[in-house]
């Protein structure tokens, strides 16, 4: 009798919602089926998509390795066998899902995904990030892929070529909608207008979707579009008016209505760059209000060392009048922000005409000098902590369909975003595979890299959703009761679920070691093909 192990942890749940969004059908549709292909171009996409979910920090390259103790026919289809992922089908694979159009290819999957799991697409978040690649890069001659070239790096590498990422989810479970690549060199604001473009005739057929997004979308070349479609975004703090409604709130304290949280609003309507039946909501965070004390305390003690030395230089100067000393100590404090003139104190100092030692005959005149002390203002300062604790959101959504404090609630999701650029960048996760040379290659493994968050976030959300409706919880980390648990605890829980194979006789026989009560438990909750993987077989005693 021999035995042999083989590991599934978590990846039978991978697998599963994988197999239940029918994502190696819809690629194996799009790019085509060759002749004589032993793996399908579908099934390697999922065991990227595993290789990725895995959390190993495993390079592509190594993928084979990975796969080498996993049964790959239970998880991606008969046949499959882990030479097959050797790093030349990968790179064919990933040219193939590039040259059908990776936003396309990603949509698709994600809109049928959305009404299979009847997530609420109403509210759609939109952001970019970038990534930083290290060496060269075969730039080919196809004007279609994304150039790596140097851009402006929200990572603070500006010595590193870089690629620029866009990611819109839903509000409903932060599910991933659509996802495009971009040049390293893309400006924000651009990719921001070009996607509300592109998105307002989709939105136009149904007055319920509702576009939201951080500041770079407001401007006066994007209005035209804005005034086509509802949306919810940060008003920049650049704009005068944002300014003046900002502190016309202040002034008109007895008119905030506290919505608890540590938050206060007033609304307003605006007709700024002409965007039809807009609102604007001013809003007062307490929470910023101790972020921006902080920082003003810094500001504060830096602009007092810069003081005194201009006022210690101010002292040693000469001047031939009063006037003149105080017009210079005046210019001075103009350029203050956070300190103002406490007294001035002018000091007469005799002087003679010509050199050598004075006589009684000998001419004198007096020059001034002049010694300042200052103070912070603090009625400047409480202005400002007043004015920077608030911030506005502008709306062409109406009251009665969105209230006021609705609006933050649903701009606030906007982290959903966010948190979906924070897992694709995790250190354990695809970023270090970022080694590819070929430009078509990163787009589709960017690509790649959103459809592992989108098979994440859908397992999430059915586990939630199920414990939600269920009444029911499953301890954390602490062994404490949650209805709210992440995929990745879930993930770390099923580490030890094993199939064994057993040869006797001439037969196989397959046992599964390792599914717990809670292990149970779970699968029951995501059901489909999870179900399927994990109970095809005897449970072993």
């Amino acid at each position: 009798m021999q035995a042999k192990v083989k590991r599934i942890d978590h990846l039978g749940i991978i697998a599963g919602v994988a197999k239940d969004l029918g994502i190696a059908d819809f690629i194996n549709e799009m790019v085509g089926r060759k002749k004589l292909e032993t793996v399908s171009a579908g099934d390697v996409v999922v065991g990227m998509i595993l290789n990725g979910l895995a959390f190993i920090s495993r390079p592509l390259m190594l993928t084979p390795q990975f796969f080498e103790n996993k049964p790959l026919e239970l998880l991606i289809g008969k046949g499959v066998k882990a030479e097959h992922m050797n790093r030349h089908k990968l790179g064919r694979v990933l040219d193939r899902v590039q040259q059908c159009g990776t936003e396309f290819i990603f949509k698709q999957i994600s809109l049928k995904a959305c009404q299979q799991e009847k997530v609420d697409m109403t509210f759609a978040h939109a952001d970019t990030t970038t990534y930083s690649l290290t060496g060269e890069y075969d730039q080919d001659f196809d004007t279609e892929r994304i150039e790596i070239t140097y851009g402006h790096s929200k990572a603070k590498r500006p010595d590193l070529k870089q690629v620029v990422q866009e990611l819109i989810t839903s509000q409903d479970g932060g599910i991933p909608l659509i996802t495009k690549a971009f040049d390293g060199n893309a400006s924000d604001t651009v990719i921001l207008r070009e996607r509300a473009q592109n998105l307002m005739k989709e939105f136009a057929k149904s007055g319920e979707r509702i576009f939201v997004a951080d500041s770079k979308l407001y401007a006066s070349k994007t209005a035209e579009t804005l005034n086509h479609m509802n949306f919810i975004t940060r008003v920049p703090s650049t704009i005068k008016t944002e300014k003046a409604a900002i502190d016309q709130a202040i002034k008109a304290d007895e008119k905030w209505n506290d919505i608890g949280n540590g938050y206060k609003i007033q609304e307003i309507d605006s007709d700024q760059f002409d965007i039809q039946d807009q609102r604007w909501i001013i809003i007062f965070s307490e929470q910023a209000q101790k972020r921006v004390k902080k920082t003003i305390g810094k500001a504060i003690t830096k602009e007092n060392e810069r003081i005194k030395k201009e006022v210690l230089h101010l002292q040693a100067e000469r001047f031939t009048c009063e006037e003149d000393a105080k017009k210079k100590a005046l210019r001075i404090a103009k350029k203050w922000g956070l300190h103002t003139i406490m007294s001035m104190k002018l000091t007469p100092i005799r002087r003679c005409e010509k050199r050598g030692r004075p006589s009684k005959e000998t001419p004198q005149t007096y020059e001034w000098q002049i010694n300042v002390q200052f103070e912070p203002d603090e009625a400047r300062i409480a202005l400002k902590l007043q004015r920077r604790s608030c911030f506005v959101l502008a709306t062409n959504v109406s009251n009665r369909k969105l209230p006021a404090q609705q609006v933050l609630i649903n701009y606030k999701e906007q982290d959903k975003t966010e948190k979906g650029f924070a897992f694709l960048k995790g250190s354990s996760f695809f970023t270090s595979s970022l080694f590819i040379k070929k430009p078509g290659r990163i787009e589709g493994l960017l690509m790649i890299m959103v459809l592992s968050l989108l098979v994440y976030s859908i397992a999430q959300r059915r586990v939630r959703q199920q414990l939600k409706l269920l009444k029911s919880t499953i301890p954390n980390q602490i062994n404490q009761p949650t209805n709210r648990p992440t995929m990745r605890w879930i993930f770390q829980l099923f580490e030890g679920v094993n199939l064994v194979l057993v040869q006797h006789q001439g037969s196989t026989i397959s046992l599964l070691e390792g599914v717990t009560e809670i292990r149970q438990k779970i699968i029951d909750l995501l059901a489909g093909n999870t179900k399927e993987i994990y109970q095809n077989f005897k449970m072993a005693t």
